[in-house]
């Protein structure tokens, strides 16, 4: 059965790159709505719908946009957050162009999700199966679809700085693994890269408070890191995220390496331009038991942060 919010759930932040005030709140929404922001600060509080066409290719962050130009950024953490908490259809409404960033990472939305709680509805849920595999390259990076029985990313990160390095990590997403592995893993950057961002009117939001900063072989951010492989949880984190724009739940393996955003929406565009490499799924119990957020309970938070 698909599901939606038990009530509404408010948060509020900073967005990253704006560094300015804003709220969201999480509104319950009924069967096949999907996931869907409204910008109430706006005339006529315009509708984005969160799918993989209306995403506009950014290296930092996962960004909507429609015809007329509205935007909202910054989406990823929180999509991740309703993946891995199995929520399917949601109103959010945001009072700016830019998800608040919090600490981040995923976790105080799954807080809250996890606390509100979920209602089922009367409708069936459909997955999106991966029938053959489709790849995307840029350089040394790639990003894959392969079939599987149950969503599982597998994802490996290389960087010079010796604070991360070379990272590796594969994790089968079914049953709560987002919550107890994933989503307290906060966003990183070079303490050099922040430098230029700000020179450039970016992350302007951006701290300590909210990211993973390292020089070197240094963490610079105070009390250091939740996970020795943070960075690659992240990654994980930020793909999953990416991949709920498809439209529903992936019965599939993804596999990235050096991935971003950006090629993640350019795989999600390469799959659905074959017919042949997918198709819908009604999940029986068998199948939902395989899903992400399925089981998700209070006592999965206790390995959070």
């Amino acid at each position: 059965m698909q599901t939606t919010l038990k009530t509404k759930v408010a948060f509020d932040g900073t967005g990253l790159h704006s560094g300015a005030p804003v709220s969201v709140v999480l509104h319950p929404a009924p069967a096949n709505a999907g996931i869907v922001f409204r910008r109430v600060d706006l005339p006529d509080m315009p509708r984005l719908a969160a799918k993989w066409d209306g995403v506009i290719v950014s290296p930092l962050n996962t960004r909507l946009e429609n015809a007329d130009g509205v935007i909202v950024s910054t989406i990823e953490h929180l999509m991740a957050a309703l993946s891995g908490c199995g929520v399917h259809n949601v109103l959010i409404d945001i009072d700016g162009p830019e998800v608040p960033i919090l600490d981040g990472s995923a976790a105080t939305f799954v807080r809250g999700i996890v606390k509100t709680g979920l209602t089922r509805l009367s409708a069936p849920l459909r997955a999106i199966e991966i029938l053959k595999e489709i790849s995307v390259s840029e350089g040394p990076s790639f990003a894959q679809l392969s079939p599987a029985t149950s969503l599982q990313i597998d994802f490996a990160i290389d960087f010079a700085d010796a604070a991360i390095g070379k990272q590796h990590k594969t994790l089968n997403m079914a049953n709560g693994t987002f919550v107890r592995e994933l989503c307290d893993s906060r966003t990183f950057c070079r303490s050099a890269d922040v430098d230029a961002m700000h020179a450039n009117g970016l992350a302007l939001g951006g701290s300590m408070e909210n990211a993973v900063v390292v020089d070197g072989a240094q963490v610079l951010t105070p009390g250091g890191l939740r996970h020795t492989d943070e960075a690659v949880r992240h990654k994980m984190l930020d793909a999953l995220g990416d991949l709920y724009t498809a439209g529903g739940p992936i019965l599939g393996r993804y596999t990235g390496n050096r991935a971003g955003h950006a090629l993640t929406n350019r795989l999600l565009h390469a799959l659905f331009a074959d017919s042949s490499a997918w198709r819908w799924v009604n999940c029986d119990a068998k199948i939902a038991a395989r899903l992400p957020g399925v089981g998700v309970s209070a006592a999965d938070l206790h390995a959070v942060a």
